[in-house]
């Protein structure tokens, strides 16, 4: 039976002793909504299309929410610079504004990369703001997420990309400037 079938059949979610799926765990307790809803989904689309050598573009981008996913509640100069992919705005010149954001890793395989840093581990960030009126109280954000995790809108993979060691205080060598120099890890965005 398919992993995503079986926790939709079961109600319970298969572990085994590692990182992957502690942190799987913790982000089912975390974000049990939004888990759900991702499993709705997924499993959804495994009843009516099988499993096969190719997932679809919604379980693709439901797989990469799932493992990789990243929430941010930020002032709008900071979204700017991050869609625009303009590391130095996001990271330099805008630094100060960090103070006033908050970046929730959602994906398990995220959070298992930070287990062992490494300066190019990127999350995909979900493009649409954390509302700064749901503060930092994780449920609400559970509520929210969960409401906006619909297929038409997955298969469009709204995300962006952010090298998550390159944001303040995540990383000691990101107080150096030079740090976002490395351009095979802060990519320009790409042209059409």
């Amino acid at each position: 039976m398919a992993y995503e079938a079986f926790i939709a059949s079961s109600a319970s979610v298969p572990t085994r002793e590692n990182l992957h799926d502690l942190f799987n765990g913790l982000i089912w307790h975390t974000f049990p909504r939004s888990k759900l809803q991702l499993n709705r989904l997924q499993s959804g689309a495994i009843a009516a299309q099988g499993v096969g050598a190719i997932r679809g573009p919604l379980r693709d981008a439901i797989t990469v929410f799932d493992e990789n996913a990243a929430l941010l509640q930020a002032p709008p100069a900071l979204w700017a610079a991050l869609r625009a992919r303009d590391w130095q705005r996001l990271f330099v010149s805008e630094r100060a504004l960090w103070s006033q954001a908050r970046l929730v890793l959602f994906g398990h395989a995220l959070l298992e990369k930070l287990a062992a840093p490494y300066k190019s581990i990127t999350a995909h960030v979900f493009v649409e703001p954390v509302p700064a009126a749901l503060g930092a109280h994780l449920p609400d954000w559970d509520v929210w997420l969960a409401e906006r995790l619909q297929g038409e809108a997955l298969e469009r993979k709204p995300f962006t990309p952010l090298p998550v060691l390159g944001v303040p205080g995540w990383w000691p060598a990101n107080e150096d400037p030079a740090f976002y120099a490395d351009a095979q890890v802060f990519r320009p965005p790409r042209t059409a």
